[in-house]
């Protein structure tokens, strides 16, 4: 039989080519090895400030991009996490087995309270127990990370291990599939990571169209350690990329590179495109996607509120 993944995409801005090649390039190649769960994290989103209409574009935007990146809802189980309010109703059992050190310990929720000053709510604490609720609830076996979200998988096996010693053996302990991805650097401050979050000059989306990704490029920074960035970049998105062939030739570097990511993401943007038309056929997927989840979520919380004594 085949295992099972489970991958939450968070709409919390543009997507851009970091965020794609860490969980989102390999897509394809997941739908056909694993039995696949993909949702779209809305509720996670909301732990930080946002505008609603902004949000509203910024799902629709990331399931367009999910679809052009070869999101298949006939080969996985692809849904919207808040139309599945089991989630929310696992979530607050978990709450109540989960010692609050646990949380205050994750490192997450100190790098997003201390960017979040003015607004640090209750969800940016308890994001994690809500991933768990996700996580265990379709007896996920793998959950595609980065070494930075690590931490929040051994949680979900904390809070698994933590509701069957109390209650019984209701769920199984997933494992991190550690993405082999490197990070992907700003363009600008080529020693962080490239996030959407900072200056929007310093990271390539995957909707930019070609000028404007040429643009950015050019204006990257040529320093020794952006340099080798872009050399980096070079090895991905460069047909036959030879490092040498660069060497004192930034220009050159710099214009087969963003020409190399505007070819890379050419599909992609078009598809795009079209998928942002088409608003009733995703409604449509999602709504056959959440009968899916939904089916499998009410049976497993059936079993829990039988085993808590609800039932």
């Amino acid at each position: 039989m085949k295992k099972t993944i489970l991958t939450g995409f968070q709409p919390t801005g543009a997507i851009h080519i970091g965020n794609y090649l860490a969980v989102m390039a390999g897509i394809r190649q997941q739908q056909e090895q694993y039995d696949c769960y993909f949702f779209i994290a809305d509720w996670h989103s909301l732990t930080v400030d946002y505008k609603v209409e902004e949000k509203r574009a910024m799902i629709k935007d990331l399931i367009a991009i999910l679809l052009a990146s070869g999101l298949d809802p006939e080969k996985c189980v692809f849904f919207r996490q808040s139309d599945i309010l089991e989630h929310a109703e696992l979530a607050w059992y978990f709450n109540c087995v989960t010692p609050i050190s646990f949380l205050e310990r994750m490192t997450q929720y100190k790098d997003k309270a201390a960017k979040n000053v003015k607004n640090i709510n209750a969800g940016l604490m308890l994001y994690p127990v809500l991933m768990a609720a996700d996580i265990l609830m379709y007896d996920s076996d793998l959950i595609p990370v980065g070494v930075d979200q690590v931490q929040h998988i051994e949680l979900a096996r904390d809070t698994a291990k933590f509701f069957n010693n109390r209650f019984g053996e209701t769920f199984k302990a997933p494992e991190p599939l550690l993405t082999d991805m490197p990070k992907i650097m700003s363009l600008t401050e080529p020693t962080k990571k490239m996030s959407k979050s900072d200056n929007p000059k310093s990271a390539i989306l995957v909707a930019d169209e070609p000028e404007v990704i040429m643009e950015k490029i050019k204006k990257a920074t040529a320093d020794e350690v952006g340099i080798s960035n872009l050399l980096g970049l070079g090895k991905k998105f460069i047909k036959n990329f030879d490092a040498a062939d660069y060497k004192d030739n930034n220009l050159k570097l710099k214009t087969e590179l963003a020409q190399g990511l505007a070819d890379y993401f050419a599909e992609i943007r078009e598809k795009r495109k079209e998928w942002l038309t088409k608003d009733a056929e995703i409604e449509k997927i999602l709504a056959k996607g959440a009968e899916k989840a939904r089916s499998i979520a009410q049976k497993k919380m059936d079993d829990v509120r039988r085993k808590v004594g609800l039932k």
